[in-house]
């Protein structure tokens, strides 16, 4: 009992947490939900994963295709200002690992398998083929999610990691790779949109 109840005010506060900074950041929109008030666990992790995921969103579509395969290096900085950019993902690259990612941890989170082989991604290279595949791996995600209940969310589905930590990670990851992702675009002069005024 004490396990749902913990999971109950945690969750609650999550969505909480996140529907008010979405508001904040998208300038309203959803319905106001109560404190107190009890959320489905699919929904309060689906909710969580829905900012950052629209943020990098964003981001993605607003990157130049001729700059898919941008990666920083040291001819972008000046010469006193040595870096080590050997090996450092390309946009197209950044874009592509999110999205086997989704598949990797939206499988965990639900036991899904994806319609299609995550490391076939490897050979996309033009952007709209990436933005959907980024996309579609995100509506994978939201698909394992919604199978997240009170009663499994805190099932083991690798060692300490559950269904609920590990959904709630996809929005950890997603929100780590969007900051990199933001400063590919302000490396090549462009503003993100969520920057933009």
């Amino acid at each position: 009992m004490k396990r749902k109840l913990m999971l109950s005010v945690l969750l609650s506060l999550s969505t909480a947490c996140c529907a008010t900074g979405a508001r904040a950041q998208m300038g309203g929109g959803g319905p106001m939900i109560a404190p107190g008030t009890q959320v489905a666990p699919a929904d309060a992790l689906n909710a969580l994963l829905e900012g950052p995921e629209k943020s990098m969103m964003n981001l993605v579509k607003a990157m130049p295709a001729d700059k898919y395969s941008f990666a920083p290096s040291q001819a972008i900085f000046v010469p006193s200002q040595k870096t080590e950019y050997t090996g450092v993902r390309t946009f197209a690259a950044l874009c592509i690992h999110v999205a086997q990612a989704n598949y990797g941890l939206g499988g965990r989170i639900a036991g899904l398998k994806p319609d299609i082989d995550p490391m076939s991604l490897t050979k996309l290279t033009d952007k709209d083929q990436i933005v959907a595949a980024l996309q579609a791996s995100f509506d994978f995600v939201h698909k394992s999610i919604a199978t997240v209940t009170t009663a499994n969310a805190f099932e083991s589905v690798r060692g300490p990691m559950t269904r609920a930590t590990t959904a709630a990670y996809v929005a950890v990851h997603t929100s780590d790779e969007y900051g990199q992702m933001v400063e590919y675009l302000r490396m090549n002069g462009l503003v993100p949109p969520a920057s933009q005024k």
